[in-house]
């Protein structure tokens, strides 16, 4: 079961540790945060985030590291643990985090690293949506073809 840091901006990575928490009611397995101010030492933050993957890798030896913004610097120093050699764990990073991608990598985190890399990014992509007044509107009135119906679903 591969490990999952989350590696953003502070305090976005222990919200959003702190939002998994409450959907699946327990801490999740092999989650770790690394909330990164803004006055970050980068090499630093590079031993943080090594340290933090050596503690996740597990027997597998994978972890998938989801960071906030691609460019910024929770990425930048994610990209750099990349390509240094002081880890001996299979990582994978992807850029632009949401609370989406990461329950729907949490679902699926029993499965090899590239399925999880997979069903991450999917369910990152799919949660961005535009919602519409309608539909907006049905979701607290009632359903959408029975404006008065208590039934968000009939």
């Amino acid at each position: 079961m591969p490990g999952i840091l989350i590696i953003a901006h502070a305090p976005l990575a222990s919200a959003l540790c702190a939002c998994a928490v409450h959907v699946f009611g327990r801490q999740p397995q092999r989650l770790e945060t690394l909330d990164v101010d803004s006055a970050a030492d980068p090499q630093q933050l590079l031993q943080q985030a090594g340290a933090a993957v050596e503690r996740l890798a597990g027997e597998d030896r994978e972890v998938l590291v989801l960071a906030d913004t691609a460019g910024a610097t929770p990425c930048n120093a994610a990209c750099r643990l990349l390509a240094a050699t002081g880890t001996s764990a299979r990582v994978r990073l992807l850029g632009g985090v949401n609370l989406p991608m990461l329950l729907r990598a949490l679902c699926y985190q029993h499965e090899a690293l590239e399925q999880l890399v997979a069903r991450a990014l999917e369910g990152g992509r799919r949660a961005i949506v535009e919602i519409d007044a309608l539909a907006a509107a049905s979701a607290t009135t009632g359903c959408a073809q029975h404006p008065s119906c208590p039934e968000s679903n009939c």
